[in-house]
């Protein structure tokens, strides 16, 4: 169990610093940035308390929002993600989740990118929509939406590929 809560904390502030310090300034084709630090609400244990890991998601955007200076736009994304992953977690692991018995290196590549996929697309819609925040921008919006969710998918599973445990 406190393997677990370390392994929480670690990969938290891990992700903040790397979305901090490196992936806000990659500025791909000058405006795409990877957003990383959701890959703590897509990892985070299914088992434990879901009040608890709301809250962490909004301190995690809290976090993001605080050394970016950006006014709550990752806190309120992040959050709306949260409180939707379990819908999403059904919808792509089906019984496995039903049974709580979802362990990412068991997954199918094609289960994990359906996953990843939604809630990338929703984080950045709401992200998107709430810095552009005019309905006028409505193009500039699905257009940084599409572009920054495929740049960050792929980032993301890369990640996760490189560090997780296969089991043999």
């Amino acid at each position: 169990m406190n393997n677990i809560v370390l392994n929480t904390v670690l990969r938290f502030i891990g992700l903040v610093f790397l979305q901090i310090i490196i992936c806000s300034n990659i500025n791909f084709l000058g405006y795409l940035n990877p957003y990383i630090y959701i890959i703590f609400i897509f990892l985070y244990p299914i088992t434990n308390n879901r009040l608890l890991f709301i809250f962490l998601s909004f301190l995690l955007g809290l976090s993001v929002d605080m050394f970016l200076d950006s006014g709550g736009v990752h806190a309120s994304a992040s959050v709306a993600i949260a409180y939707v992953r379990p819908l999403f977690l059904k919808f792509s692991f089906g019984a496995a989740y039903e049974y709580q018995a979802v362990k990412f290196s068991n997954t199918t590549l094609s289960q994990r990118l359906i996953y990843f996929l939604f809630l990338v697309v929703i984080h950045h819609a709401i992200l998107f929509s709430l810095v552009v925040f005019d309905k006028n921008e409505t193009l500039l919006i699905v257009k940084q939406t599409l572009y920054s969710s495929v740049f960050t998918l792929i980032v993301c599973l890369l990640l996760t590929s490189l560090f997780s445990k296969k089991e043999l």
